[in-house]
């Protein structure tokens, strides 16, 4: 049984993936630090659903720290590694940067060290739609230009794309990078909008809309993002025998290494996704318009035709049909 290491498996979307080989009849190392960028209460939750699985074992360790990981590693000799832990939020980014160096920066160095130690035979890492920055033409693709990130987040989201490169190229590390778009769902985090919203609509509470709410997302239901990272473990990139040097691929290469989008492809409204949640909630909500903050984006919209061509698989949960539920989900959190 191939040794699998699951990052940030306290986390959102390492939940899920970490859930979901487990119940595939994987055998996962589940590492996370527990911080408090939201409440613990709600990892541990996350971690208790996990626990009933015989071949599930959960390391706490901070990934910058370099001695702890290396023994990990050393200890378990992991065959694939899927990296989902990170230092997230685009606006927290401006406020306490070296949280994102010490985490995404650092914390992922560690994560290749270790791969090439072991000699890992796919790391699967998350990126993030964040990487588009500046660009306005959509969809984005990933033979996209990606040099102008408008927030630090994004930066160190771009940068890990580099660094696995760089691993991908001196020490033949398959690495598959995958810039998620805007993911939502049951156990989903609360710094985000459908997490927010829900419970200020629940609660009578004033949501705040920024940009008047006339920001578009490419919102991406959980359990979609997850069967794209289980299809991708038993795929490791191939190097890419067609790419130049004088007209380089910015999503494959001469080495073991690849980029995919994962996202619904269907933008919608931010204002739309309130009036989806006022009908699932059945309430109206008290909205509070706000200007455009620092290091947002006024649209994203995903085009992962690469990812379907690759493992014959699109996302296909709307947003009416994720909302819903979602806020079923939440309804049964807040009672248990």
């Amino acid at each position: 049984m191939e040794s699998i290491l699951v990052t940030g498996a306290a986390g959102f979307i390492g939940f899920h993936v970490a859930r979901r080989l487990l119940a595939d009849g994987g055998a996962v190392v589940a590492l996370d630090n527990l911080n408090s960028y939201y409440d613990p209460n709600l990892k541990k939750a996350r971690l208790a659903e996990l626990a009933p699985y015989a071949n599930f074992r959960f390391e706490q360790q901070d990934l910058a720290d370099r001695d702890a990981i290396a023994e990990l590693f050393a200890a378990y000799r992991f065959d694939v590694v899927i990296h989902l832990a990170a230092q997230v939020g685009v606006r927290r980014s401006l406020l306490d940067p070296h949280a994102y160096a010490d985490a995404n920066l650092i914390g992922f160095l560690n994560i290749l060290e270790g791969c090439r130690d072991v000699g890992c035979k796919h790391l699967i890492y998350a990126s993030s739609s964040s990487i588009y920055g500046a660009n306005t033409r959509m969809p984005f693709r990933t033979s996209d230009n990606t040099d102008h990130p408008v927030s630090l987040y994004g930066a160190t989201k771009k940068a890990n794309e580099l660094m696995a490169h760089s691993y991908a190229h001196l020490f033949g590390l398959p690495a598959t990078g995958l810039r998620f778009f805007t993911v939502y769902g049951p156990w989903g985090r609360p710094d985000m909008a459908m997490w927010l919203f829900t419970a200020a609509i629940m609660d009578g509470a004033p949501l705040k809309l920024f940009n008047n709410g006339r920001l578009r997302r490419d919102f991406t239901y959980i359990d979609d993002v997850t069967e794209a990272v289980i299809r991708l473990v038993k795929r490791p990139p191939e190097p890419n025998p067609s790419w130049s040097g004088e007209a380089p691929d910015p999503a494959t290469s001469r080495a073991p290494w690849c980029l995919y989008n994962v996202g619904n492809s269907r933008p919608v409204e931010v204002i739309e996704l309130v009036q989806l949640i006022e009908q699932a909630v059945g309430r109206p909500a008290v909205r509070e318009f706000l200007p455009m903050q620092p290091g947002d984006v006024l649209e994203t919209c995903a085009d992962s035709s690469d990812l379907e061509r690759a493992v014959g698989f699109r996302p296909n949960t709307s947003i009416e049909g994720g909302t819903q539920l979602f806020v079923e989900w939440f309804r049964a959190y807040r009672r248990s």
